[in-house]
């Protein structure tokens, strides 16, 4: 087919093929902290769209077009949120907001603290209730060894404690 027809982009157009965040199909649980990380990101992300919105380049557009999905993300991350007050729970099995302190039958300790999808920060020590380390732990209680399903290969961890978050 000849290509004297087709329109070329021009650099001037945007395109609108800008894929949605993925979402995830699970219960939007959030620790307290992790509603005030949402609502904040929600307000920087309002204030990014307010000052993109007047600029009329090509790269302020593009970036307008970002910051509006991720808002739109996050607009809908707060709305179904599901706070889990950790506070509230008892502290004799490990539940969503608990931290955890396991060993590993290397002798190493570790410590982890179950959260929300959105919160999850591996730097912190912070995983998410859906990781397969979490499933492995959640409703153990002190003593229990668990199986923590890895692609490496599986993984015994002894619980030590559990504290509310």
């Amino acid at each position: 087919m000849s290509r004297a027809f087709v329109k070329e982009p021009d650099g001037e157009q945007i395109g609108d093929d800008l894929p949605e965040r993925p979402r995830s199909s699970y219960t939007n649980y959030v620790t307290p902290q992790g509603l005030q990380q949402l609502q904040e990101r929600v307000r920087e992300l309002s204030v990014q769209k307010e000052i993109l919105v007047g600029k009329d380049d090509l790269g302020a557009r593009q970036q307008l077009k970002q910051v509006e999905r991720d808002l739109h993300y996050y607009e809908e991350r707060v709305q179904s949120a599901v706070v889990v007050q950790p506070d509230a729970q008892t502290d004799d099995k490990v539940r969503f907001g608990s931290t955890v302190e396991v060993l590993d039958l290397d002798g190493q300790t570790l410590r982890f603290t179950i959260v929300g999808e959105d919160e999850a920060d591996a730097t912190q020590e912070k995983i998410s209730w859906m990781s397969p380390l979490a499933r492995a732990l959640l409703e153990a209680q002190a003593g229990d060894v668990v199986t923590w399903k890895r692609p490496l290969g599986d993984k015994e961890l002894e619980v030590l404690a559990i504290h509310k978050g």
